[in-house]
């Protein structure tokens, strides 16, 4: 009865995976150089404080933590969300919001992903070799973005398909050498250097990318951009803001700090996974690394270049990028904080050695964009609700190589939307969030009923001796993450300070939804009716084939 209702989730792979493995693949899944710098680079108008706003969003973000390490607890399989919320809520509710959260919507991400390879690692090392104009073309032509769409992909590809251990070892490596890295330009961002920073933003602006008087430039352009922008003349701070204030960042933070979750659609493949305060600790430890490193790294950045001119750099960048006719563009590159560190460096070989290192921030992370959702796919395949060749693995690997295919060739034409701007994809950024947050939004409720809708799956799980006086833990910390969920998709979509780009009164946000969820309904519908037909068609062969007396 049990095995029912758990369904073969992990058939045919292989529990590789131990507890270290599944932290380092949570802290990358938060990754602060990449998600984190990108989108609080974006994040540039607000008035509340952004060290508050981290805070209060990691306090948080700790209700997804407790639902997530509880259903891995009970439900230890390949698949994550589908699977849960399939078992709890139906397959119709699973598939639609498993396909659209982990899989539909990792097609818009794909062109994010790029784009972060091009800004730290593209970008900056043609800089520091030298390489100025083909920096600069790096940095604002779309069809190189593109480009770097194709090897975003076919890295991926690559090291997913190469299976989970071969994947364990290369994150492994990626972190130990991204955090040394970052310690070494932490030491750059705050050893004394005798000279200010506007004189070497100046040298190194002239010297790697051949663009004169930057400093004054950029600070004018940061006012314009702030004065022309949604704040009217201010830029975010590190601290200050009344608490409303505050909680209007966290819509943007979301794209970064909501994800230390993402191992558990892998939960199938790691040993120990049934300890429920072993799986509390791994996703806890990496959200409170990424917080507390994304402190130290802003509070460096405000002590060696100041914080407001950092924010004045991003504003003057993504208002050239995102609205030209606004305001000509005057910083070709982005604010990459790493680089503007390099400037104070005389060495070139350290330079790149530095990006180098740096570099391991995007290639251990880049696999968490498609490899949660193949197991998204394969557990889909194994309810027969998809192909069953989608299930199918590689017999060296144990990885499901066809199931990668379904995720890599939609993203690369998603891509060229994006990068192209076809219909108004460059504006739907935080959309990539939102729809994964409806999917959470439906885990949420698969834990508020998980302990009245599956009693003897749940009675028999160590998650059952966890309550809150009569209150199941799973259920109480399923409404908690429930409203904070509700609370991100009502700033999202309703908007009421037009904060964020992507309410409901953006009219591509509205088709785009529509399009996204409605093709994903009608993909179940289909494919029910086809499963079926081939289970009908199956049992009367098999009749056909019983002997006869």
């Amino acid at each position: 009865m049990v095995k029912d209702l758990i369904g073969d989730g992990e058939a045919g792979l292989a529990r590789s995976w131990s507890g270290r493995d599944a932290f380092i693949y949570a802290f990358f899944s938060v990754n602060l150089v990449t998600l984190g710098l990108y989108i609080i680079s974006q994040a540039w108008y607000f008035t509340g404080g952004l060290i508050p706003a981290i805070l209060a969003g990691a306090v948080l973000v700790l209700t997804e933590i407790v639902v997530y390490a509880g259903f891995i607890t009970v439900m230890p399989k390949a698949g994550g969300d589908y699977v849960w919320q399939s078992r709890v809520l139906g397959k119709a509710v699973g598939f639609v919001l498993a396909m659209t959260g982990w899989c539909f919507i990792l097609w818009l991400w794909t062109p994010l992903y790029a784009d972060m390879l091009r800004q730290i690692v593209l970008v900056p090392l043609a800089a520091v070799l030298g390489f100025k104009s083909l920096a600069i073309a790096v940095a604002t032509s779309n069809l190189v973005w593109f480009g770097a769409c194709v090897v975003t992909c076919l890295f991926i590809f690559v090291v997913i398909a190469l299976g989970m251990e071969s994947y364990a070892k290369v994150q492994r490596f990626c972190f130990w050498t991204g955090n040394v890295s970052l310690l070494i330009v932490l030491a750059i961002l705050l050893v004394p250097t005798g000279a200010s920073f506007a004189t070497r933003f100046d040298a190194g602006a002239l010297s790697l990318f051949g663009i004169r008087d930057a400093t004054a430039t950029i600070d004018a352009a940061g006012r314009a951009a702030s004065a022309a922008g949604k704040a009217a003349g201010t830029t975010t701070g590190l601290w200050g803001g009344n608490l409303s204030q505050v909680l209007l960042l966290l819509p943007f933070l979301a794209f970064w700090n909501l994800w230390p979750n993402c191992g558990a659609s892998l939960s199938g493949e790691v040993r120990g996974a049934h300890d429920f305060r072993r799986n509390l600790l791994v996703m806890s430890a990496a959200l409170f690394a990424a917080t507390v490193l994304a402190i130290i790294v802003l509070l460096a950045i405000e002590g060696s270049m100041g914080f407001d001119f950092y924010m004045r750099a991003n504003a003057a960048y993504w208002q050239g990028r995102l609205h030209p006719t606004e305001l000509a563009p005057v910083l070709p590159f982005w604010p990459y904080p790493v680089l503007l560190a390099l400037l104070a460096v005389d060495s070139p070989i350290l330079r790149v050695i530095v990006v180098l290192g740096m570099s391991s921030w995007f290639f251990g992370w880049a696999g968490t964009i498609y490899l949660s959702s193949t197991r998204i796919l394969f557990s889909a395949a194994l309810d027969r609700l998809l192909p069953g060749n989608v299930a199918e693995l590689s017999a060296r690997s144990r990885s499901p190589v066809k199931a990668l295919l379904y995720m890599v060739v939609p993203g690369l034409i998603v891509s060229a939307l994006y990068v192209w701007n076809v219909f108004g994809f460059a504006g739907l950024t935080l959309m990539s969030t939102l729809v994964i947050a409806v999917t959470y939004l439906g885990t949420g409720l698969a834990a508020v009923l998980l302990p009245f809708v599956q009693r003897e799956l749940y009675d028999s799980s160590p998650l059952a001796a966890f309550r809150i006086g009569p209150i199941p833990l799973i259920s109480a910390f399923g409404l908690a993450f429930m409203s904070f969920i509700g609370f991100l998709l009502y700033e999202w979509m309703i908007d009421p300070a037009d904060l964020y780009g992507i309410s409901l009164r953006n009219s591509t946000s509205v088709v785009f939804m529509a399009v996204v969820y409605g093709v994903a309904i009608a993909l179940y519908l289909l494919l029910r009716a086809r499963s079926r037909r081939v289970g009908a068609k199956e049992a009367e062969d098999l009749f056909e084939e019983a002997p006869q007396e």
